[in-house]
């Protein structure tokens, strides 16, 4: 991986000499029998004008199995049992043979809880914390545009510092409270300092390994920070969706609060010793475990639809921004990509949502058998490796996909050929653009998260006395913290991927829609089969 981009010593890393590479492609990259395949490929650019349905079926089938949830879900809260929470109340009766609601007098004591200082701390600091989570990634924007490598050399000896700090604090911590030596023993302490110092470790081999990607990787996350600062309404639109989200979900839980009550109290005859006894209980009714799988299939999928429409309205902004003119900004670029999302290509989006989600729910299956069988057989190892291997090329699939249909408004398997024959023609990694940028971005977040962590805890300890508590609250607010910027590196890793198909339809035609772009991606690896010279990797001049 490491000898995928060494450029000769005669030309720096990242040097801003110009070098013009021939604008058709090489004739050993298209062969003479595909050129009237690829005829139409070469064409590729982002369609501004009406997309046809795409994928029709699986959206039909979404819309389907949505209909039929809250179909179901409004028929449990009609149907309800009121006796559901009454069990107790009822008694067999000998007579009718059926059980029988018992008049009973009960009486009710209001108890008043005050809420404590920890819940309130906890409140506020949440609050707090939630306010301030726009305006951090909004500065870490500002801070990665204009001085990522800054802020990337300056976070990187504290990827090392802050895990060294925390596991050093909560050995001595625990090893001077009697209480934590008690239920911690010393040689347990060790081992687990031990491997947290080994785990430190490996992560400084993978920064050296990796240390001559650095640079690139500096300029990679640059270029992608000013794609999302000319798009900053993202920013808005996305949150917005995760929160229809959560809104859409609320129905759906409740619906599965109340098929729980849909049922009713029946007698059942149990033994005590040699007498038979016959008491009340209840039985739900045999649809409501079907309509509970029903209910969380189409939670799970909604979910990963609505992931991959993210996906899809990004790269579908960006797509906007990267072909147009220099000095001019597309005009309603996030409206377009919503209406092609959750129009035209909704089909596309379901069908991708569901893959992932098949995906996902079968490794987390797999995983779950790995744990539990202690001596797995020869079969069950093939088959894990056979369903291994599957998965591994549902990710290879959609890798790009969803960005390519987001701009040209192809089809899921028609974005996945194209894409693929795309990158091929053009000698481009198919597999892998630069996940250094990723793990470093990820580090950063968790260098201001624990950071942010500590302030909030030396804050509480010094206003406060919630002693023990103060480290609970301050955890709670670093996840906090952790969450909302890794969403934001989440959409900052879909620019990536949508600049980089970008650049390769640029290549493909020739052309350069945006110079700063190709200084850049031009360096990224190229494919393993073919090495052309550094100069067939230089940015076209304009």
């Amino acid at each position: 991986m490491a000898d995928d981009y060494s450029p000769s010593s005669a030309e720096p890393l990242l040097s801003s000499k110009q070098i013009s590479y021939p604008s058709p492609p090489p004739s050993s990259i298209v062969s003479e029998d595909n050129v009237d395949n690829d005829t139409e490929d070469q064409n590729i650019t982002f369609n501004y004008g009406p997309r046809p349905f795409r994928d029709l079926p699986f959206s039909i089938l979404f819309l389907v199995l949505l209909l039929s949830t809250f179909s179901f879900g409004i028929f449990s809260i009609v149907h309800r049992n009121p006796d559901a929470s009454n069990v107790s109340s009822f008694a067999y009766s000998h007579n009718t043979t059926s059980c029988r609601h018992l008049i009973s007098f009960s009486t009710t004591t209001t108890t008043t809880t005050s809420t404590t200082s920890s819940i309130k701390y906890l409140i506020w600091t949440l609050v707090v914390s939630l306010l301030l989570t726009g305006p951090l990634a909004l500065s870490l924007l500002w801070l990665l545009r204009h001085y990522a490598k800054q802020l990337v050399y300056a976070m990187l000896p504290f990827f090392l510092l802050i895990p060294i700090f925390f596991n050093v604090y909560w050995f001595v911590a625990c090893t001077v409270s009697s209480q934590c030596t008690h239920a911690f023993q010393l040689p347990y302490r060790i081992l687990l300092l031990v491997f947290v110092f080994l785990i430190i470790g490996i992560v400084v081999w993978i920064l050296v390994a990796n240390w001559h990607r650095i640079e690139l990787t500096v300029r990679i996350i640059g270029v992608a920070s000013n794609a999302l600062a000319s798009n900053l309404g993202l920013f808005a639109v996305l949150p917005c969706l995760t929160f229809a989200l959560l809104v859409y979900f609320v129905p759906i839980v409740v619906f599965l609060v109340f098929a729980r009550f849909n049922g009713k109290i029946v007698p059942h005859e149990s033994k005590q010793g040699s007498e038979g006894v016959v008491s009340c209980v209840w039985k739900q009714d045999p649809w409501v475990p079907a309509y509970y799988t029903l209910a969380i299939l189409t939670m799970l999928w909604s979910a990963a639809a609505m992931v991959e429409a993210q996906v899809f309205v990004t790269s579908g902004t960006i797509a906007q921004w990267y072909f147009s003119k220099e000095h001019s900004r597309p005009s309603r670029s996030i409206r377009t990509s919503l209406r092609n999302a959750f129009g035209p290509s909704f089909g596309t989006v379901c069908f991708s949502g569901l893959l992932i989600c098949v995906a996902r729910v079968v490794r987390a299956a797999v995983d779950t058998a790995k744990r539990e069988d202690a001596a797995p057989g020869i079969v069950s190892l093939i088959l894990r490796c056979c369903v291994n291997a599957l998965l591994s090329a549902v990710d290879f699939l959609n890798k790009f996909t969803i960005n390519f249909a987001a701009i040209t408004g192809e089809g899921y398997w028609s974005s996945a050929k194209m894409t693929y024959e795309l990158l091929k023609r053009n000698l481009l990694s198919a597999v892998f653009v630069e996940t250094v940028s990723t793990r470093i971005l990820g580090g950063i977040i968790f260098v201001l998260s624990a950071v942010y962590a500590i302030a909030v805890c030396a804050v509480l300890k010094a206003v406060s006395n919630l002693g023990v508590d103060a480290y609970f609250v301050a955890i709670l607010a670093g996840l906090l913290l952790i969450v909302v910027l890794g969403f934001f590196v989440h959409v900052l890793d879909n620019v990536i991927d949508t600049v980089y198909v970008c650049f390769a339809i640029d290549r493909d035609k020739g052309e350069v829609c945006k110079q700063e772009v190709h200084e850049v991606y031009v360096y990224l690896p190229i494919s393993r089969n073919n090495r052309p010279s550094l100069a067939t990797r230089t940015p076209l001049s304009v």
